[in-house]
């Protein structure tokens, strides 16, 4: 696979403009990205964009920490559906992994991954091995498609990528069978060769154009 079809090319940027938006569409289109991703807000406008260019539409759901209620998670992510959203990229609830309140995860999981592909953003950097590993676990019996490590949030830095990486092979282990989604501080073709040496088979960033020009 080349190095752009790795990538979902990102704009969550809370003050972004519809011309922004316009604009991550065309670049998209341009390097033939696998998708776009972007706030619930934008996904008609992203999918009247990309359709017919076989790019993803893909939606972040509740970042940073996933602590919304299921009922307000269940809206968003129905109506991101409705408008045209291919993958919905929700957050686990953290502060219910932090407390092993592993039941209700799943139960939250189960009804939203079975209204389209799924990826679970874990948030692996606030997390320890054993809850990266069992969050993984639980994201695979939820019927994800895939195990995200990080939003924009993620408290690792770019020094500390080999960190993430090992998160990914943590997952890899626990989630056979799934996608494995590196995403947060990957900024350079260095970095995401370093993720998908470590098994990502998606590399979220909001720098796939200087990505791709640094080739």
């Amino acid at each position: 696979m080349k190095i752009n079809e790795y990538i979902d090319h990102t704009n969550i940027k809370k003050d972004a403009k519809k011309e922004d938006i316009i604009k991550t569409c065309d670049e998209a289109k341009q390097y033939q990205f696998r998708g776009v991703c972007i706030r619930p807000k934008w996904v008609k406008l992203v999918s009247s964009q990309l359709s017919g260019t076989g790019i993803k539409t893909v939606v972040l759901i509740d970042d940073p920490i996933g602590d919304s209620s299921h009922e307000e998670r269940l809206k968003v992510a129905e109506k991101a559906v409705k408008d045209g959203a291919d993958d919905l990229d929700i957050v686990i609830n953290i502060p219910d992994v932090i407390h092993d309140r592993w039941n209700k995860i799943e139960k939250d999981l189960k009804v939203i991954c079975k209204l389209q592909d799924t990826k679970v953003i874990i948030g692996s950097g606030f997390l320890t091995d054993n809850d990266i590993a069992k969050a993984s676990q639980i994201v695979k019996k939820a019927g994800a498609i895939c195990v995200k490590t990080a939003t924009e949030k993620d408290p690792l830095e770019n020094r500390e990528l080999k960190e993430k990486g090992h998160h990914l092979e943590i997952m890899r282990k626990n989630a056979p069978g799934l996608l494995i989604k590196a995403s947060g501080k990957i900024n350079t073709l260095k970095d995401v060769k370093l993720m998908i040496k470590f098994g990502a088979d998606i590399v979220g960033s909001s720098s796939g154009v200087s990505i791709m020009k640094n080739k």
